[in-house]
């Protein structure tokens, strides 16, 4: 089924493997009678297999692959399979992060340094055209399904916190009109650096760091366990979008890119200001009203986003001061591929 909007089919290919792990779950969802699992004793938590295994395995709750049949979503040997990349993905997730109070935590994100060295520091200053598209195709493997994730705390939630999620989620979800989802409005910002708007198109070019980001996401999403981290992720997100966008907007305006690419930033400008305070007050105040032992997790889903965003920015900073590709690959992903 093709989208109205967007004109891109959503059913992918599987990707390429990038280890025995990433391998041996593409293998099997290929049909390979010899797939076999691999052990985890050595697997890197952020490292590329792993990455990609669990991001396959994620995706069969998405929209799934081209060529794969719906029924391995809950095939139990995939399931434990994911179980065993979970424990070592969560493991790693909590042991790089400090147990602080959810205050503590809040004002850290709050805060502004100046002057800042982030990646929408040097997009704004001195970024490229080549960097602001690189950097495109790493949010993509995220903003192609914006807003996903975080749907499936909404049934975890009770009361006020599930209507003021909601409340967010529709926005984000473009107020019901199509043309207006954020995931939409992202595929229009590719097209306007013409570059593709096929969903995933670029997750074989994409490394670990950004993946990684949407593979906490799902798992925070898809275990009732992890509610309060995925509500804390969400918080982190919304109050720190809004000052990056502002600046990416800026650093699109000084290079004279499409509308539509300044479109997408000035539109979380406002919004996510707004949704900062929903999701302060009314969705982390009304979640630890009611249950007060989850602050502990919240404040996890926070620190969690806090690293593994600075770990992505770690990774594309260092690649472009040294005159690197932040990607995989460097030439497929500039050219073209509308047509």
């Amino acid at each position: 089924m093709t989208s109205s909007t967007s004109g891109y089919d959503p059913v992918v290919k599987l990707p390429s493997p990038r280890g025995p792990l990433s391998e041996t779950v593409i293998a099997t969802l290929s049909g390979d009678p010899d797939g076999r699992p691999v052990p985890f004793t050595d697997a890197d938590p952020y490292g590329e297999d792993l990455t990609i295994a669990l991001h396959t395995l994620y995706e069969l709750h998405y929209h799934g692959f081209d060529g794969v049949h719906p029924a391995w979503e809950w095939d139990p040997e995939l399931l434990k399979f994911r179980a065993q990349a979970e424990i070592v993905f969560l493991a790693a997730l909590r042991s790089d992060v400090d147990a602080v109070d959810l205050d503590t935590a809040l004002e850290g994100l709050l805060v502004e340094h100046v002057p800042g060295n982030g990646v929408s520091h040097h997009l704004r200053d001195n970024g490229t055209w080549d960097e602001m598209r690189e950097y495109f195709a790493h949010r993509s493997v995220y903003h192609h399904k914006e807003a996903d994730p975080h749907a499936w705390v909404i049934p975890r939630l009770r009361g006020r916190a599930k209507a003021a999620l909601v409340a967010v989620e529709f926005d984000e979800f473009g107020g019901g009109r199509a043309d207006r989802m954020h995931s939409q409005l992202y595929a229009d910002l590719l097209e306007g650096a013409g570059m593709s708007p096929e969903y995933l198109h670029y997750l074989d070019d994409v490394p670990a760091p950004a993946i990684a980001i949407v593979n906490m996401m799902s798992l925070f999403g898809l275990h009732r366990s992890l509610r309060g981290a995925l509500v804390g992720h969400f918080a982190a997100a919304e109050i720190t979008t809004a000052p990056s966008a502002q600046r990416l907007a800026q650093a699109l305006e000084r290079l004279d890119a499409d509308p539509r690419c300044i479109e997408f930033f000035t539109e979380h400008i406002e919004a996510d200001a707004v949704h900062e305070q929903i999701m302060r007050r009314d969705v982390i105040g009304s979640l630890l009203e009611q249950e007060p032992e989850l602050e502990p997790d919240v404040v996890f889903g926070i620190q969690a986003t806090e690293l593994l965003e600075a770990r992505l920015a770690d990774h594309l900073l260092s690649s472009w001061r040294s005159g690197e590709s932040s990607l995989r690959t460097r030439l497929r992903w500039l050219v073209s591929q509308n047509g």
